[in-house]
């Protein structure tokens, strides 16, 4: 994974996104920790406190062709911050990838998300991805908006009307 990081100002704070790496599993737990109970709600859909070393290991242990990540951070007190995570992983069907989009409640609605999903996209299409779909709870507002401003397609969940399916083509 050669991808550089990219630094933009949002909201006056310099916020770089970078590929997420094994080594940031602390960094990754911290800002899973600092989630609302919805916010984590709407990512993992329950009662999530606190991932499990297993957990930490498995998300942040991304490979660069089959599953990507990359985390959205800022620097607070001199400690480089996760303040957003954009991922793909693997999925059933050949070309396509499962993604997940988590931002920190006081950075929604900033742009960063758009950020983090355009990196994303990019090196997907470069890494050979035609397809990337999330499956969403039907209550999360902040993704339908994100999605529609992506222009992503919405459907509902044959299996589970509580939940949307979210698709890009890409």
């Amino acid at each position: 994974m050669t991808e550089n990081n990219v630094s933009s100002i949002v909201c006056g704070e310099a916020v770089t996104v970078r590929p997420l790496h094994a080594t940031d599993c602390e960094m990754e737990a911290e800002f899973v920790r600092h989630l609302s109970v919805e916010t984590r709600r709407y990512r993992f859909f329950g009662g999530v406190k606190e991932l499990s070393a297993q957990e930490l290991k498995l998300l942040c242990g991304v490979d660069g062709q089959l599953s990507m990540a990359f985390v959205a951070t800022v620097q607070k007190s001199g400690q480089e911050t996760a303040i957003g995570v954009s991922r793909y992983a693997l999925s059933q069907k050949e070309g396509t990838r499962e993604m997940a989009l988590t931002i920190a409640d006081e950075w929604q609605q900033k742009g960063v998300a758009e950020m983090l999903m355009g990196r994303l996209i990019h090196y997907a299409k470069g890494h050979g991805v035609k397809q990337l779909y999330s499956v969403e709870l039907a209550e999360n507002h902040g993704m339908r908006q994100l999605a529609q401003k992506l222009g992503m397609s919405a459907a509902s969940d044959p299996a589970e009307p509580s939940q949307t399916i979210y698709s890009l083509t890409l």
